[in-house]
C-alpha cells in the first residue's frame, strides 16, 4: 500500500502528488487539419510547456510523461528520425529554462538506443538541474513496463549472485528500489489524451493503485483547463486502498 496516498480529497490544496500522462493524438490533431503529422509532434511540445508551467504553479511534486516507448520503434522511419530530432531540440531550448523556473528534469528508459549526441543532453539536462526542487519532471523515452520490472528483477538477481542481499527476501519494497522511479512517489493520477482507454504498457507496476482519467481530447488540445477537470474529477473520487468506504469517511485506517 503506496505510503504517500492521501485519504478523501475535500480541498483545493489535495492535489496529486505525481501525475503521468499518456501524451495521445498528435498525429490525428495535424491529420484533422490536413497537416503533416510533423506540425502536430511540434504542437504537442506546446503543450507540454503549458502542462509543465500549470504543475509548476499548483506545486504538483512529480508530473511524468510518456514521450516515446520502446514500442514506437515500430512507426515509420521517417516520424521516428524526426521524433529523435524534436527531441533533441526540445532539450536544447527548454533545459536552462527548466533550470531557470526551479524544475528538475529525469528519464526514465533504455537509452542505450539513442544516439551518443542524444544520451550526453540527457545526462546533461539531468546533471544541470538535479538540486531544484519545485517540480521533477520525468520522462519516459524508449520506456515500457516490462522492461522496467525486467531490468529491476536484472539488478536484484545480480546483487544476490554478488553477494549484497544475503538472505534477502524478494518484497514489494525492494522492487521498487530498483525500478526506474526509486525515490519518486507512486503516480497518484493517470492522465490519457486522444480517446484510447489502456495504460499501454506505461508504468505497469507503478499505477497498481492509481486513478485512471481518460479523455477524447487530442493532446495538443489538452491544456490548463482540461487538467483542471482532471485534477477535479481526482478529487472527487475516494480512494480505498482494499478498506472500506466506512474506515476512510471514519478515518480509522492511514492511507
Amino acid at each position: 500500500m503506496p505510503a504517500e496516498a492521501s485519504a478523501i480529497l475535500e480541498s483545493d490544496s489535495d492535489n496529486p502528488r505525481h501525475i503521468a500522462i499518456i501524451m495521445d493524438g498528435n498525429g490525428r490533431w495535424a491529420q484533422k487539419r490536413f497537416m503533416p503529422r510533423a506540425v502536430g509532434h511540434q504542437a504537442g511540445v506546446k503543450a507540454v510547456r503549458k502542462i509543465v508551467e500549470y504543475c509548476a504553479k499548483h506545486k504538483i511534486e512529480v508530473l511524468t510523461l510518456f514521450a516515446f516507448s520502446s514500442e514506437n520503434w515500430r512507426r515509420p522511419e521517417a516520424e521516428v528520425s524526426l521524433l529523435m530530432a524534436l527531441f533533441m531540440a526540445t532539450l536544447q531550448r527548454e533545459i536552462n529554462k527548466l533550470d531557470r523556473n526551479n524544475i528538475r528534469l529525469r528519464f526514465i528508459g533504455d537509452r542505450t538506443a539513442f544516439s551518443d549526441k542524444l544520451q550526453q543532453k540527457m545526462a546533461e539536462g539531468e546533471a544541470k538541474t538535479q538540486d531544484n526542487t519545485a517540480l521533477t519532471v520525468v520522462v519516459a523515452a524508449n520506456y515500457g513496463g516490462h522492461w522496467d520490472m525486467c531490468q529491476a528483477f536484472q539488478k536484484v538477481m545480480e546483487k544476490m549472485s554478488a553477494g549484497e542481499l544475503i538472505n534477502q527476501k524478494i518484497s514489494e519494497e525492494l522492487i521498487n528500489q530498483h525500478l526506474s522511479t526509486a525515490g519518486l512517489p507512486e503516480p497518484d493520477l493517470f492522465i490519457r489524451t486522444g480517446g484510447e482507454q489502456r495504460v499501454s504498457n506505461f508504468m505497469l507496476w507503478q499505477l497498481a493503485y492509481t486513478e485512471l482519467y481518460f479523455t477524447k481530447t487530442l493532446w495538443p488540445d489538452f491544456d490548463q483547463n482540461s487538467l483542471d477537470e482532471a485534477i477535479n474529477s481526482f478529487k472527487n473520487r475516494q480512494r480505498r486502498f482494499g478498506h472500506t468506504s466506512e474506515q476512510v469517511l471514519n478515518k480509522s485506517v492511514t492511507l
